[in-house]
């Protein structure tokens, strides 16, 4: 059993590289045999496909790391508290794990298909307690108008793109990673505070 456990986790390893490295596309399962140090035939025991190991993949690491994010949008905290918990929690979460942002990109430009078959991605995005509190919190008077799929829109893509562009920044900056860390940290608070500076009610 703990060679099995073995092989299987030198799999993952080194199709997580190649991945990363080459995207899922380019990369052969070949490829993935030979830098795990196993046959084909092991391989092919061990995943039928390549797109077999990829879910696998994306998958573990969805619910290894989402926990958190779906518990706090699940919550009873107030909008503005919540917001900011997801926000630092979802920056901290990319922080630790890079590649989630390559992978869910991989998926989106692949097909519509492919998102709606892996149930895991679902995971990253809103849940409907969320949106039913922006739309009763709308209703209350107490933010304005907002639809709830704009602003977690908003929310996702202000976290998200700074990773995805991570090395355009960090060449256009001369950030090392330790800048760019900090850059992170700053945007813990920026981003809640545009978030709610767009929903908020101004005074007439």
């Amino acid at each position: 059993m703990a060679k099995s456990k073995n092989t299987e986790q030198k799999i993952f390893d080194a199709a997580t590289e190649l991945f990363l490295e080459k995207g899922v596309d380019r990369t052969s399962v070949r490829e993935i045999a030979n830098k795990a140090g196993i046959n084909l035939a092991l391989m092919n025991y061990y995943f039928r496909s390549k797109e077999n190991l990829f879910d696998a993949i994306f998958t573990m690491l969805v619910k290894k790391n989402t926990r958190k994010l779906i518990k706090i949008l699940d919550s009873d905290l107030g909008l503005e508290e919540k917001i900011r918990k997801y926000v630092e929690a979802y920056i901290d979460m990319l922080t630790e794990n890079p590649l989630l942002v390559s992978f869910v990109m991989a998926i989106v430009h692949r097909s519509q298909e492919r998102i709606t078959q892996m149930k895991a991605i679902s995971s990253l995005y809103s849940t409907p307690k969320f949106a039913q509190q922006v739309f009763d919190e709308s209703k209350k008077g107490h933010i304005k108008p907002t639809s709830p799929t704009q602003l977690f829109v908003d929310m996702l893509s202000l976290i998200t793109f700074p990773f995805a562009i991570k090395l355009l920044i960090m060449d256009k900056t001369s950030y090392d990673e330790a800048h760019f860390q900090a850059f992170m940290e700053e945007r813990k608070q920026r981003i809640p505070d545009l978030l709610l500076l767009s929903i908020k009610k101004h005074e007439e």
